[in-house]
């Protein structure tokens, strides 16, 4: 299934079910709750509250206006250097073990929501392409032969960072950086896995303006999907809406010659393949006034 959050005129903020360019808003209390907190109650909610929607009035998807599948996910854990032509780029040696590092749940936006540039930090800011992954039960120590039975499904995520403040604050400020206000869009759906079989053959793209900047497959990631589950839940409790941010493909702005920073009004085009794209216009933080 794909499932969204959605505005419809003046109404509420509703969970919704996508059936071809139709979504079915979810009936009762349960509609408006935060996805987060549902995926928390039961691993039935979901499934029961698509079963309900159905049977109700859909509405073309040009006629809402989408935001985040999840607003407030308990982690946001992201993956450094998951891929070799990526760490190549930015002259960093290969990892042997994943790189995890968090961003902050307060940087996401929706899908076709403005990046706001940062007043303190304007100039040196980045895209960044990523499939992310959503956890869909609570698990500790999960075997990696047993990880894709965690996974709820999937969405697209552009870690937008800002370099100056990520390498050249003292020691680095990797969360920070990473975590002003709209430095996550995410959505525009959360496919569930059983729509997605093989995620590894999916393309992650991002163009700015039409230019395709970054495009690979996660099959050319140095830790699957299942490593990085076994992984991080070796140290932490995985929860019902937990994001995990797999890693973005070589591409990236600072890497390139010139650098190829975000400009105010550059529309950026965050895709996974099947999953579906995320279209974002950066502005300036006077913008947002």
């Amino acid at each position: 299934m794909k499932i969204a959050r959605f505005r419809r005129g003046g109404d509420a903020l509703r969970t919704g079910f996508v059936v071809g360019n139709a979504i079915f808003p979810a009936t009762g209390d349960a509609g408006t709750e935060d996805l987060t907190t549902v995926l928390a109650e039961s691993d039935d909610r979901i499934r029961h509250m698509e079963e309900a929607a159905r049977d109700g009035t859909g509405y073309p998807l040009e006629e809402v206006a989408l935001a985040a599948p999840l607003e407030h996910p308990r982690a946001v854990l992201c993956v450094g250097r998951n891929y070799a032509e990526h760490a190549n780029e930015t002259q960093s040696e290969i990892p042997t073990e994943p790189i995890i590092f968090a961003k902050l749940s307060s940087s996401i936006v929706g899908p076709y929501d403005d990046v706001i540039l940062p007043a303190i930090a304007p100039r040196r800011v980045d895209y960044e392409a990523e499939l992310a992954v959503v956890i869909g039960r609570r698990g500790r120590d999960i075997a990696e032969s047993d990880a894709s039975s965690f996974v709820l499904g999937y969405l697209v995520a552009n870690d937008v960072t800002a370099r100056d403040w990520q390498l050249k604050k003292p020691a680095g400020q990797w969360l920070l950086g990473k975590s002003f206000d709209t430095f996550l869009p995410i959505g525009p759906f959360l496919v569930t896995a059983d729509e997605v079989p093989d995620p590894t053959s999916l393309h992650v793209t991002c163009r700015i303006n039409g230019e395709l900047l970054q495009d690979d497959t996660p099959d050319h990631m140095l830790f699957s999907i299942p490593h990085l589950i076994a992984y991080i839940s070796a140290v932490t409790t995985l929860h019902p809406g937990d994001l995990i941010l797999t890693g973005t493909p070589a591409g990236i702005g600072a890497s390139r010659t010139p650098p190829r920073w975000l400009q105010p009004d550059d529309v950026v085009e965050t895709s996974v393949e099947t999953i579906g794209t995320l279209r974002n216009t950066v502005k300036p933080a006077a913008a947002s006034r």
